[in-house]
């Protein structure tokens, strides 16, 4: 059982999609594993041959517990295990543990719901639409078929990592104010060549600055463990996203630094699309080096976020906003600016470092031709 978060303790197997005998390579989707947060899909490190799956759908395991063997192409063959598990009845219905759960509150039999996950499986929108169709509101009314239990699970896995955060590791805040005036007309005239829907958003050009800060800065971007700082030589940004349902998830964007503007803007709308229908990979859960958290879309004016453990810092941006503004020759005008903030762990790096990497920040925002 893999552990996809920092204070995750265990997991349930929700599906296999693979079969004793089949080849698997490095980065496939072999099983979907669910968490207090959502379901995830859980790739593979090795390449070789199923030889056996222990764990079945349903069951319930702590992290680091063995769910299948798999043999790899040079080594020894692994050793048969017994079956410590109990093989569950053919035909069972497929679900999430969310949507069992919710399907349990609102009184709705799963054998009569259609999934619309992978392979069938049922999910929390198909419980919430079999309840609503059950027992739809009286005239004039409006009522949430929308569960507290699976939301509170949700709340319970952030505040575990928060209460990790504040605890462990010694903060120290930073912030500074940008002129974006250059790097929004540039954007504006380097979409006026693009279609509506492939026109890049100013997060994704505050992404690809911050991926490309780090890596002049990579005391910013990795893990502390073992009390010790562990650079990452990736740039996996996670990207701060709120659930309609209610909560939060932190995905990652993987070697962000490599990407193109258009790259990483594709990769921020397909992150954004997949974690709201639940439908990440175990790498983009548990290989962020950093986060990345903008709420200028809410009008918020300044971030101070919360460091994620293991990481060791959180850039936060704020609204871009018009304010007056002194130009380099002492003129005064107005110009649209953001707020940046760093909030960083006081083990791995001092306020001198982190006041480099905004200023560098800012510096790669007056040029956004050469991101």
């Amino acid at each position: 059982m893999p552990s996809l978060g920092a204070d995750m303790t265990e997991g349930t197997l929700v599906q296999w999609n693979v079969k004793v005998g089949d080849p698997i390579k490095r980065g496939d989707i072999i099983a979907v594993v669910g968490t207090e947060k959502a379901d995830i899909e859980v790739e593979v490190y090795q390449t070789g041959t199923v030889e056996k799956l222990i764990a079945q759908p349903g069951d319930k395991l702590p992290v680091g517990t063995p769910i299948a063997l798999i043999h790899v192409e040079g080594e020894a063959p692994s050793p048969v295990v017994p079956e410590i598990l109990a093989p569950k009845p053919a035909g069972r219905v497929k679900a999430s543990p969310m949507a069992r759960k919710l399907a349990q509150d609102l009184g709705v039999d799963l054998e009569k719901i259609p999934g619309t996950g992978p392979h069938g499986v049922i999910e929390r929108h198909d419980v919430e639409q079999a309840a609503q169709a059950k027992a739809p509101a009286p005239a004039g009314r409006v009522e949430s078929a929308a569960p507290t239990e699976p939301v509170a699970g949700m709340r319970h896995a952030i505040a575990m990592a928060m209460a990790r955060s504040n605890r462990e590791i010694p903060h120290y805040y930073l912030s500074t104010q940008i002129d974006m005036s250059v790097a929004l007309d540039w954007l504006r005239e380097f979409n006026e060549k693009r279609s509506i829907e492939n026109r890049i958003l100013p997060a994704a050009l505050l992404l690809t600055a911050v991926a490309h800060g780090l890596v002049q800065v990579p005391e910013l971007n990795g893990f502390w463990v073992d009390d010790q700082l562990k650079p990452s030589p990736e740039v996996n940004p996670g990207v701060a996203i709120s659930l309609r349902g209610g909560g939060l998830m932190i995905p990652a964007i993987l070697s962000a630094q490599q990407k193109s503007l258009e790259e990483l803007m594709a990769a921020l709308r397909d992150i954004i699309t997949r974690a709201r229908s639940g439908r990440l990979r175990s790498s983009e859960i548990t290989e962020g080096t950093i986060t990345v958290t903008n709420l200028g879309d809410l009008g918020v004016e300044t971030v101070f976020g919360v460091i994620y453990p293991p990481q060791v810092a959180l850039v936060g941006f704020g609204k871009i906003m018009d304010r007056p503004w002194a130009a380099a020759h002492g003129m005064l005008g107005v110009r649209p600016v953001l707020t940046a903030t760093l909030a960083a762990d006081h083990r791995a790096t001092d306020g001198h470092r982190g006041a480099q990497f905004l200023q560098i920040l800012d510096g790669l925002l007056q040029e956004p031709g050469k991101l």
